[in-house]
C-alpha cells in the first residue's frame, strides 16, 4: 500500500526517461507572467502559497494543491506548472501546506480550504476573478481538491459554499477511493478520522457538486487508475457533470510533468484540462492563449 503515492524526492528525479524536475522548472514561460512567493494563508511555518499570474486582469484563478502521499511536497518544484497555467491566462495559485508527522488527517485538507478562502479574500489585488476559481490536484492533491469540492464542511469551515465558490475541479492520478488501508504510515496519517470512509471522496459522491474533470494513466501503478473510474462512476450514478480521461501508457509522474512544454507532447492532459476550464469558466476561444 505504501506504493500508492510517490514521494517529491521521486520527482526531483525523472518525470520521464530524461526529463528532471529542474530541467522543467529551467524551461518554464516567464514572459508575461509575474511570480509572487511564499504569500502567508495561515500562522503555520507551511502556510504559505506562491502566485502565478498572467498579464491580463480578472483572470481566472485555479488553485493547484501537489502530491507527495501527504509526507511530502514543497510549492518551488512547481514552477513549471504554475508558469505553464499563467501562460495559457489561468492567474494559478501553489500552497505548501502541512504534512506527516507534524499534521495528519484533516490538517493537509483544512489547510487547502484555508488557502482556497485567502485566495477568494485577496486574489483580485493580483489580478484574478474571485468568482472564478477552479481546483486542480495531482495525486494526493487531488484527494484534496476532491475532497473539498465534494465535502462541504470544509470550506463552509472557512465561511465559504463549495457549490458557489468552486467553479470547476480538476483531478490527476487522484487516490479517492483506496480502502482498506494496508500500510502503517497511511494508517497513521488517516487514524483520526475514526472511520475511514470519511476520508475517501468517493464517500461524499454526489450529483449536485461542481463539475469535475478525472485523468488517469494506464501505466499508473502508483495510484491505481480504478480510483478514477470508482469515483466517476459514482458521480454519475448521482447524475452529477464528470468527464474521464484516460491516457494510454501514462505513468504517474507523465501525468503531471507533461503540463510543462517540454513533455506536452507526450500526454494531451494539458490540452484536455484547459478545454475543461476554459468551458467551466466561460472563456471564449478570442480570449485564450494556448503557448
Amino acid at each position: 500500500m505504501r506504493n500508492l503515492f510517490p514521494s517529491a524526492a521521486l520527482m526531483t528525479t525523472l518525470l520521464s526517461a530524461c526529463s528532471p524536475v529542474g530541467l522543467l522548472n529551467a524551461t518554464a514561460p516567464t514572459g508575461g507572467v509575474t511570480i509572487t512567493h511564499d504569500v502567508s494563508y495561515g500562522t503555520g511555518q507551511r502556510q504559505h502559497l506562491d502566485i502565478y499570474a498572467p498579464s491580463l486582469q480578472n483572470a481566472p484563478v485555479v488553485v493547484f494543491f501537489y502530491g507527495g502521499g501527504w509526507t511530502d511536497g514543497d510549492k518551488a518544484m512547481y514552477r513549471f506548472l504554475g508558469s505553464a497555467l499563467a501562460a495559457r491566462g489561468y492567474l494559478t495559485v501553489v500552497p505548501d501546506y502541512r504534512i506527516y508527522p507534524d499534521a495528519r488527517f484533516p490538517a493537509f485538507v483544512q489547510d487547502g480550504a484555508a488557502s482556497v478562502a485567502w485566495t477568494q479574500a485577496n486574489i483580485a489585488r493580483y489580478g484574478g476573478d474571485p468568482t472564478r476559481i477552479a481546483l486542480l490536484g495531482h495525486s494526493a492533491g487531488a484527494h484534496t481538491a476532491a475532497m473539498l469540492t465534494l465535502d462541504r464542511r470544509w470550506l463552509r469551515a472557512e465561511g465559504l459554499d463549495p457549490d458557489r465558490s468552486i467553479t470547476a475541479m480538476a483531478g490527476l492520478a487522484g487516490p479517492y477511493d483506496f480502502l482498506p488501508l494496508n500500510d502503517p504510515e497511511l494508517e497513521a496519517i488517516f487514524a483520526p478520522a475514526g472511520d475511514l470512509r470519511l476520508t475517501q471522496p468517493i464517500t461524499f459522491a454526489r450529483g449536485d457538486a461542481p463539475p469535475l474533470f478525472l485523468a488517469t494513466g494506464t501505466s499508473d501503478t502508483t495510484v491505481w487508475p480504478r480510483n478514477t473510474l470508482n469515483l466517476a462512476a459514482a458521480i454519475r450514478r448521482q447524475g452529477g457533470q464528470v468527464e474521464v480521461a484516460t491516457y494510454a501508457a501514462a505513468s504517474h509522474r507523465l501525468i503531471i510533468g507533461a503540463l510543462a512544454g517540454p513533455l506536452r507532447w507526450t500526454v494531451p492532459v494539458m490540452r484536455d484540462v484547459s478545454r475543461f476550464l476554459d468551458h467551466h469558466f466561460g472563456r471564449l476561444a478570442a480570449d485564450v492563449a494556448h503557448p
